[in-house]
């Protein structure tokens, strides 16, 4: 058994075959839709999410987990014998790392609970998981794994692009300004998370076009490494997923290809039609 158990908060987008594998504990956010509360792609699918939101007059909402989530996940992993690595979505995003704080305050031992702000978003922060987590199953120390997580931190990007700035604006992930990026001749707004926060790339005309734009920045940030991996993700966009998936292996043959699709709470604020790619770079 691993010495380190590693936490994640539900919006790392992970596929759940890998979450298993490398023994992952995820802790939901939460999605408020009129009077009822979901837990983030567990009381509700992706699929039955991104069908309701195109027809309901009424916009969900979304919440960090309580600190008593956490504290549920922290517990049983630390009378295991296990010392924790959490990491969340950017503090600047999210109040998710301050309930991770909150929880491990109130352990006997915080000492044995590490805390790591990813400082990104989605399978950006997935990365970082994954790099713990893969640290852990190797032997790793508390310390070695935070490393690992911090260098995946510090080599990894992603670049997403949305049908519109709507749902961004609306939930306040990106500021007033940008909301008007892409609102008229059917532009699409790319986008980047950067320094913790969603930042407008740039603006291309049609679909396809923003895809090819995001292959084409990818390539250029790409650089000569030991193992690339690589992710593609959609919210309700199948067509973009594929099409970003064949040409990601045809162009940039990664050593790993993860795909996503991106959950409920996610989904709250980029709206469905978001389609992205993003990698790791392994030294």
């Amino acid at each position: 058994m691993s010495k380190v158990a590693i936490v994640a908060d539900s919006t790392a987008n992970l596929p759940p075959d890998l979450i298993e594998k490398l023994n992952i504990t995820v802790v939901p956010l939460t999605l408020i839709w009129g009077e009822h509360t979901y837990l983030d792609n567990v009381d509700l699918t992706p699929e039955a999410f991104y069908t309701r939101l195109q027809k309901s007059k009424v916009s969900p909402t979304t919440s960090q987990p309580s600190p008593n989530l956490f504290l549920k996940a922290f517990s049983p992993l630390l009378d295991r014998g296990c010392d924790v690595l959490c990491i969340t979505i950017s503090s600047k995003l999210s109040g998710t790392m301050q309930s991770a704080v909150q929880a491990r305050d109130l352990i006997q031992q915080p000492d044995r609970v590490a805390l790591l702000d990813s400082e990104t978003a989605s399978t950006a922060a997935g990365f970082q998981v994954i790099a713990a987590a893969r640290a852990a199953a190797l032997g790793g120390d508390l310390l070695a794994c935070k490393e690992a997580a911090v260098r995946a931190r510090q080599n990894s990007s992603i670049l997403f692009m949305v049908d519109n700035l709507e749902y961004l604006h609306r939930g306040g992930r990106i500021n007033s300004a940008a909301r008007f990026l892409g609102t008229a001749f059917n532009l699409k707004p790319l986008l980047e998370v950067r320094d913790g926060v969603i930042e407008a790339v740039e603006r291309v005309r049609s679909p396809r076009k923003a895809l090819d734009r995001m292959l084409e920045l990818t390539e250029q940030r790409l650089r000569p490494c030991k193992t690339l991996h690589m992710t593609v993700l959609n919210a309700h966009a199948p067509e973009y997923h594929q099409y970003l998936k064949d040409q990601c292996l045809l162009r940039f043959k990664p050593d790993e290809l993860i795909e996503g699709v991106v959950t409920p709470v996610i989904g709250t604020h980029t709206g469905p039609g978001t389609a992205g790619i993003g990698f790791h770079l392994e030294f």
